[in-house]
């Protein structure tokens, strides 16, 4: 199945589910620059990333194409409990056949959180000639003990508050969706999780944004990428934000997406994609 640009939304068959999609900008056929491929985090989906595509479309030019994992938003459920390998599962055995859905010359992956990871380990371990770059907001490539209490206390919430209420705006299945994710997380056999390998073998330049008051990780997170990546490595810390620069720098977020995707580009026609770090 291949997805339809005429459409503004749609259905996939991946892996016998259901996912729902949504395209943004001009269709590739139309353009030649490469489609942006929004990955969204552990609780997202199509719908929370709100009207971010539709502006980042509108910033850069390029064709951009997000969609709910299984298990998330309108797509089919996923399978419970997910393995803690789910993260490598998605990016190795589920995305490549949603990109090639996508009928695309050129790829950007931009991923916020888990879907920042599923893209860097695509990036890393998939040899993908049609990928010219990465965008990971806020990343995960290894558990570290204050990420882990804010995910314990999500728990609570989801268990005390009307959370579940207000996901279900959103969601299917609100439970499952929670449950698919906080379970996996807070199993103590996560503790040791790391596919910090994944960015030794990044073949194409990164972009890593991060909120400097990020409730879910430190910044040891995104400078993983710029220490360990053989490829250049454009390093963002926001101010006045915590885990989804998107939603709480939205304007400083879009400007500094769009100016790499703008240097990517250009660098075509140059020797060598040159780099900033703010």
């Amino acid at each position: 199945m291949i997805v339809d640009w005429s459409k503004p939304t749609g259905q996939l068959k991946v892996g016998g589910r259901s996912l729902e999609w949504g395209v943004f900008g001009p269709a590739p056929a139309d353009c030649e620059r490469p489609v942006i491929v929004m990955l969204h985090e552990g609780l997202g989906c199509l719908a929370l990333w709100r009207d971010f595509p539709e502006q980042l479309a509108q910033a850069t030019g390029h064709p951009v194409f997000a969609y709910s994992r299984a298990g998330y938003g309108q797509s089919d459920a996923d399978d419970l409990p997910r393995p803690l390998t789910y993260m490598t599962r998605e990016a190795i055995s589920v995305l490549p056949e949603i990109l090639g859905a996508i009928s695309a010359e050129g790829l950007i992956l931009m991923g916020h959180s888990d879907g920042a990871t599923i893209a860097a380990i695509y990036a890393g371990k998939v040899f993908d000639l049609r990928l010219r770059g990465l965008i990971a907001i806020a990343p995960h490539f290894f558990a570290e003990p204050m990420g882990l209490a804010e995910i314990a206390d999500a728990k609570v919430m989801f268990e005390t508050t009307d959370m579940k209420d207000r996901m279900a705006k959103y969601h299917r299945d609100p439970e499952a969706t929670f449950r698919g994710w906080n379970d996996a997380w807070l199993d103590p056999g996560f503790e040791a999780w790391n596919v910090e390998d994944a960015l030794d073998m990044l073949r194409v330049p990164t972009l890593a944004v991060q909120g400097a008051d990020d409730q879910y990780g430190t910044l040891a997170q995104v400078r993983a990428i710029k220490e360990r990546s053989p490829e250049s490595v454009d390093l963002v810390v926001l101010d006045g934000c915590r885990h989804s620069p998107h939603v709480d720098r939205p304007e400083a977020t879009l400007a500094v997406v769009t100016d790499f995707v703008t240097r990517l580009e250009a660098s075509k026609t140059n020797e060598e994609f040159k780099t900033n770090e703010a």
